[in-house]
């Protein structure tokens, strides 16, 4: 079994440089430049008692922090600060985006998990994607889904939480009030989405105020949002499945707000107001499988999330020895797998997945050297011999996923514990905000295979949700946790959430270290993508395997948190990944 390790000492571990958030001062206009008293600093690593939150946002960490404070417990504190995150990271996270949820419950000992995942409209086909060039997908009301968040939270904060929505939405309401100080990351974001926000009256007088995006160091202020937000608070979320709200969010995907003059092809979207009314958010049971005496809890489909990273530690626990080779090869063979079987379909092989057996056969495909590309699918028939591979048919694509997520960790004094991937797909998603409203659509229905790909698991449909990558993570020692994780970054999650928890276990890094090592990512395409730090470490040896190499220049944004023995806690977060994220824990004493 497994013993809680206590992690080394972090003096000289972690070096990257603080980023200062200043708080603004009250004024009436959206930007403008912030006072520099009162800094308050953004660390990536905090040790200590009685709770523990990381996010990528220091605001969002503090409105989790917060709710924690005052009694509420971990799903409360999670749901306090997506809702800030949403206002925080715009371009990752928001009301009209999904997720997913994978909770562990202390008192009743059981983990959970919530789909919040958004829905193609009841209107879309297998056929509503062909032929659309993917940048005109992108930025369309035809990539829109039919959002989750809101539906999630209530069912999160009903089921499992303490307080109310209108509770929980109050620090993402101040915060939007009184603005937040724009940094580095959402200088670029905004800057890199500029063509496309120009393009929309309702985007540009958002986050293009003087046609330009707002400057680091400014104050920015979002009091449209804050209003949607305290409506939503006291009318619910019917005032979105099938209110006011749903309303005008099916007239911005329907008739997009172009600016005049736009020569812009924005194709218009299927949603009705009845795809609203339909929406539920989903209890499902997690994926589970054991790894070195290790309980690996994840989502189950549609997110390939937990298949994925389950069924590729499975196959490492197969072999004799584990390092940088062997982590690349498991996860191309588990990529070639989720493929061609994982979906929001029926009849998914879920439990062959996961099983051993079909890890062991699978295994065998492992040699010294890199597999040829691609990797063909194993066959999870329920039927295997050791070292035989079985392939199942020719390998299918990874489809394009876009990066921008978001993911936090909460747990609270009880033993609770959140991990809670939120997204609006794309950064910035679909690019349009709808009027008066301050929240950005989502483009997730890209996340489905265009087509043609007959028989594929993840082609569009009716009322189905697209696949996933996210992976919220849950690890249980002895029934106990030890260890909650996850990352954005599209089909990379995957690999980032398996390579940390390679680092932390197989590699013996302490947990700060395993979540800020230099990153690679193979999920069974021509070339494996690393960031230049893996390059310099294992470049060549791996070259000299057979393993081909594209520069990545950032690989995931994670977030995490560890048990540590006698009841201490350490939080995660980025130190330099996205601008560093915010790690902070209710006391650093007992």
């Amino acid at each position: 079994m497994i013993t809680r390790r206590l992690a080394l000492p972090l003096a000289g571990i972690l070096t990257g440089s603080s980023i200062l958030l200043v708080p603004p001062p009250a004024a009436a206009s959206s930007v403008e430049r912030a006072s520099p008293v009162e800094q308050a600093e953004k660390k990536p690593v905090a040790e200590g008692y009685g709770g523990a939150v990381a996010t990528v946002d220091l605001d969002a960490s503090k409105a989790a922090l917060e709710v924690l404070r005052r009694g509420g417990n971990a799903m409360d504190a999670a749901v306090a600060a997506a809702a800030t995150l949403g206002v925080t990271e715009p371009y990752s996270a928001g009301l009209a985006g999904g997720g997913f949820i994978v909770y562990y419950d202390a008192r009743r000992k059981k983990v959970h998990t919530i789909d919040g995942r958004e829905t193609a409209p009841r209107a879309m086909t297998a056929t509503s994607l062909e032929g659309i060039p993917f940048d005109q997908a992108v930025t369309s009301g035809l990539s829109a889904g039919v959002p989750g968040s809101v539906a999630q939270w209530e069912l999160a904060l009903r089921r499992f939480g303490t307080i109310s929505l209108r509770q929980a939405l109050k620090p993402a309401i101040e915060v939007a009030s009184r603005g937040f100080t724009v940094d580095q990351t959402f200088y670029d974001q905004t800057a890199a989405n500029v063509a496309r926000f120009k393009d929309f009256t309702s985007t540009a007088k958002l986050y293009l105020p003087g046609g330009a995006p707002p400057p680091v160091g400014s104050t920015f202020r979002n009091p449209e949002l804050a209003d949607t937000y305290r409506q939503l608070g006291k009318r619910g979320g019917d005032w979105l499945y099938g209110g006011q709200l749903g309303s005008e969010v099916v007239a911005t995907v329907k008739s997009p707000p172009v600016t005049p003059g736009s020569t812009r092809n924005v194709r218009p979207g299927l949603m009705e107001l009845s795809d609203l009314k339909a929406y539920r958010a989903l209890e499902r049971p997690p994926t589970m499988m054991t790894y070195k005496g290790m309980d690996v809890y994840g989502m189950a489909p549609p997110s390939s999330g937990g298949s994925t990273v389950g069924e590729a530690l499975n196959i490492l626990e197969a072999l004799p020895k584990i390092g940088v080779h062997e982590y690349l090869e498991a996860s191309r063979l588990s990529f070639a797998d989720r493929n061609k079987y994982v979906g929001d379909i029926p009849g998914v092989p879920l439990k062959e997945l996961l099983s051993d057996g079909f890890a062991k056969e699978r295994a065998c495909m492992i040699g010294e050297r890199a597999m040829a590309h691609p990797a063909a699918p194993g066959n999870p028939d329920g039927t295997y011999e050791p070292c035989q591979a079985t392939p199942g048919g020719q390998s299918t694509e990874t489809a394009a996923e876009g990066p921008e997520t978001t993911h936090l960790v909460v747990t609270d004094r009880w033993g609770d514990v959140v991990a809670y991937n939120i997204t609006i797909e794309s950064t910035g998603g679909n690019g349009i905000v709808v009027p008066g409203r301050g929240f950005l659509l989502n483009n997730e229905l890209t996340d489905f295979t265009a087509g043609p790909a007959p028989g594929d698991p993840n082609l569009p449909g009716p009322g189905k949700r697209p696949r996933s990558s996210m992976a919220p993570t849950i690890v249980l020692d002895e029934g106990r946790p030890l260890l909650a994780l996850g990352s954005p970054g599209g089909s990379t999650i995957i690999t980032t959430v398996l390579q940390i928890l390679v680092n932390r276990w197989d590699l013996g890094m302490p947990l700060p270290d395993a979540l800020a090592a230099p990153r690679a990512t193979q999920r069974n395409t021509a070339q494996t993508q690393a960031e230049q730090g893996f390059l310099d470490r294992y470049g060549a040896e791996l070259t000299l395997r057979g393993h081909s190499f594209a520069l990545s220049p950032e690989i995931g944004a994670a977030t995490a948190v560890e048990f540590l023995p006698g009841g201490q806690l350490q939080a995660v977060a980025e130190p330099g990944r996205r601008g560093g994220g915010s790690a902070l824990v209710m006391s650093e004493h007992r």
